[in-house]
């Protein structure tokens, strides 16, 4: 068996680091997809991605909204009850590489020609 996903995609917010034992981010990743859909518009799937430790500080400390991010990672599903008991399932990446690939320019990091 084999469980491992490879993503290259855009940050949707700027990362923040949450507070536990571990250093932990939850990010989420918009992915274009490779076609057009029937109104011939490229669709986009969010993407929920998991990172720890070093990989999440590191990642925190680089990236911003809009920065373009390969990741590699693997599938993870898990439940939870909400306030209200009603269980809730997720699947998210759980990522154990991410590579920088570029940073979306500021507005005013433009050149006028």
């Amino acid at each position: 068996m084999h469980n491992m996903v490879y993503l290259i995609g855009r940050l949707t917010e700027d990362p923040k680091i949450k507070d536990t034992e571990s250093p932990y981010l939850s990010i989420n990743l918009a992915v274009q997809r490779s076609f057009k859909n029937e109104e011939n518009v490229y669709e986009t799937d969010y993407l929920r991605c998991v990172l720890w430790d070093a990989i999440a500080t590191n990642t925190c400390e680089y990236c911003k909204k809009g920065d373009l991010v390969g990741i590699k990672g693997r599938l993870q599903n898990r439940s939870y009850e909400d306030e209200s008991g009603e269980k809730k399932y997720i699947t998210e990446v759980i990522v154990d590489k991410i590579s920088f690939l570029a940073s979306k320019k500021e507005k005013n990091d433009e050149v006028d020609e």
